[in-house]
């Protein structure tokens, strides 16, 4: 949405398609238009559309039969070993997921993920020690391990053997370890890339199962795939798509004990969920675990087959979620009355510090103040050392995992990508490192546009918003990172309800042929507009409440209609048009501009292009039908 210290979007409209292009599918033309837009044609539509089996493993994973040779051993002998996973969804799920799998194989498997409070992310040589120490010669790490290399080392020098799976950032060197499975290690454009950790352990259980002829023992893995998958946000497409458009209509009815209890407390009713379902009511639940609990519960939810046990453990997750909402929003509102205290001038980058603040869900609060103003954002907690221990999040364009970089040296740890991160930092350093960090976001802002863009991929009248539209939309499924939910966008809609719900959120009943649809815009940071008519941006979803469905516009931006500024796209070109009375004014990139008169009697400029650049904008800004 859009933030309250900076100016309103502009738009850009799609740009027309260059011809029709004949399409041997079914699909509405104006998702037909969307997937044109993304690049999908010929056999990559087809691909889309109807997924092909994945190719073998065998042949994009180096290291897969060597992996699967020493848990086959593992298993006909019996043998102790450990699965050391991360604390998150992605960790746990596939912790669970090779629990299960060794367990009914004949292994005799353990959970080892560490607490996010006192161990921090990741193996550790302390775990290697205590694991060794029980007995365990045979360490499988799922989400994490392949920069853990003091851990490693301190394996290798115990005689503990490591297999690594892992999808973060591979070391310059090959650690000491007996087998890797990373998606950075297969082919160049193979449909294993996006894999996730629980992507990798559901790649290695597979062809564990395989080799012992027992594919049986995958009957739970397909689903836990699905919810670690979409709660990590891997990229939906390659052998993640593929698999999860065959898990994911089936998770509703899992034979798991756990996923039962857990979609029952998530309020998931016996109808498939797709990915925003997923995303948003189940992987939080689970995810509340890792960030306020002992992770080992999540995991021993997943695993085990005492529904009464499992749905104990459910309610735990349940209230652990209420829990982590209401911390979320103390510190936010704590977080927000301190900025507020600041006045209307504000720094580049808003780092706060409070000892107090809980550490496992400062990241998500930090994301919060990013939608709302706009700006990269630090909350620091105590770490109770004099050193203080942050979650970063940042706005499109600020690369966070540079940032860091650029202030290693007044920092004691840190780590990230370029959308989030998280750092330690003396407390004596905070002052120094805020002065930095203001100095990259000020390069940052200067370089970036005036305004934010909104970009809808095509537009979508009211009148063809119906059931048979949205079963459509359906067949493209799941969405999500490379291939987001189509975003819409329909003019000069009749506004005939307008209210801010409790929690501030915008909802307005938009007249429609059908009758009344409801439109939410969520955190709504601005006064309701007044305008009779909106021009909305919006994804379409069918909202399920109390047993009920109906279609709902969830908004992304809106504005008066025929009024503002739109930026059109060209080629490789932008246009910035405005409106003044029934005249349009497009200025091109070199700062020419061209004025028309949209009065029904004046001509159109000859050159076709030209002219059709005119009339695009007219009617963008509402001129012309």
């Amino acid at each position: 949405m859009t933030h309250p210290n900076g100016p309103d979007p502009l738009w850009q409209l799609p740009s027309p398609l260059c011809e029709p292009g004949v399409a041997e599918t079914s699909l509405a033309p104006e998702l037909l238009a969307v997937l044109r837009r993304r690049g999908w044609q010929g056999e990559a539509l087809e691909d889309l559309l109807r997924p092909s089996p994945p190719p073998p493993a065998r042949d994009h994973f180096p290291d897969l039969l060597l992996a699967v040779e020493r848990l086959a051993t593992a298993c006909d002998r019996g043998e102790a070993l450990a699965v050391c996973g991360d604390y998150d969804a992605d960790g746990m799920t596939s912790t669970a997921l090779l629990l299960g799998v060794l367990d009914r194989l004949g292994a005799r498997p353990r959970a080892a993920i560490p607490s996010r409070q006192e161990d921090g992310y990741g193996l550790n040589a302390a775990m290697v020690e205590r694991l060794q120490a029980d007995g365990v010669r045979l360490l499988v790490t799922v989400d994490n391990g392949v920069a853990a290399l003091e851990a490693l080392e301190r394996a290798r020098q115990l005689g503990v053997e490591v297999i690594v799976t892992d999808h973060h950032t591979l070391p310059p060197e090959r650690p000491p370890l007996l087998a890797l499975l990373h998606p950075a290690l297969t082919p160049p454009g193979s449909p294993y890339r996006g894999l996730a950790g629980v992507g990798l352990a559901h790649v290695l259980a597979s062809a564990l199962a395989e080799q012992r002829r027992r594919p049986e023992v995958l009957e739970a893995a397909l689903d836990l795939f699905c919810l670690g998958t979409i709660a990590d946000m891997a990229p939906l497409t390659g052998v993640n798509r593929h698999w999860l458009r065959q898990g994911l209509p089936r998770l509703h009815r899992s034979r798991l004990p756990g996923l039962q209890a857990l979609c029952a407390v998530a309020g998931v009713d016996d109808r498939p969920i797709d990915s925003q379902g997923v995303g948003f009511r189940l992987a939080p639940r689970l995810n509340a675990v890792g960030r306020l609990d002992d992770p080992a519960l999540a995991v021993e939810l997943l695993t085990t087959p005492d529904a009464a046990r499992a749905s104990e453990l459910a309610g735990r997750c349940e209230d652990l979620n209420r829990q982590r909402r209401e911390l979320c929003d103390g510190i936010e509102a704590e977080a927000q009355a301190l900025l507020e205290a600041d006045g209307p001038r504000r720094p580049s980058f808003l780092l706060l510090a409070q000892s107090h603040w809980h550490h496992g869900v400062i990241g998500i609060v930090a994301a919060r103040l990013v939608e709302h103003w706009g700006l990269p954002v630090a909350l620091l907690a105590g770490q109770g050392d004099g050193c203080l221990r942050a979650s970063v999040r940042a706005p499109q364009g600020f690369a966070v995992d540079r940032a860091l970089q650029a202030c290693a040296d007044l920092l004691e740890r840190h780590g990230g990508h370029p959308a989030a991160g998280g750092f330690t930092v003396r407390a004596d350093h905070v002052g120094a490192l805020h002065e930095r960090l203001c100095d990259l976001a000020d390069r940052w802002l200067a370089g970036r546009a005036a305004a934010p863009l909104v970009a809808p991929e095509a537009l979508l009248p009211l009148d063809r918003i119906d059931r048979a539209f949205q079963r459509q939309l359906q067949e493209l499924e799941p969405f999500g990172i490379g291939h987001p939910r189509p975003l819409f966008w329909t003019p000069a809609c009749r506004v005939l309800q307008r209210r801010i719900m409790a929690g501030a959120h915008l909802a307005l009943e938009i007249e429609a042929p059908s009758g009344p649809l409801r439109a939410i815009a969520w955190r709504w940071n601005r006064p309701a507009p007044q305008a009779p008519l909106l021009d909305l941006a919006f994804h379409l979803v069918l909202d399920s409440w109390q047993g009920r469905e109906r279609l709902q516009l969830e908004l992304v931006a809106l504005r008066p209609a025929a009024e503002g500024r739109v930026l059109l796209q060209r080629g490789r070109r932008l246009y910035d048009c405005r409106r003044e009375g029934q005249t349009v004014t497009i200025r091109n990139p070199e700062g020419q501009e061209l004025r028309h008169v949209c009065d029904g009697g004046s001509p159109l400029p000859e050159h076709p292009a030209t002219a059709a650049l005119v009339h695009q904008a007219a009617h963008a800004l509402g001129l012309v039908a």
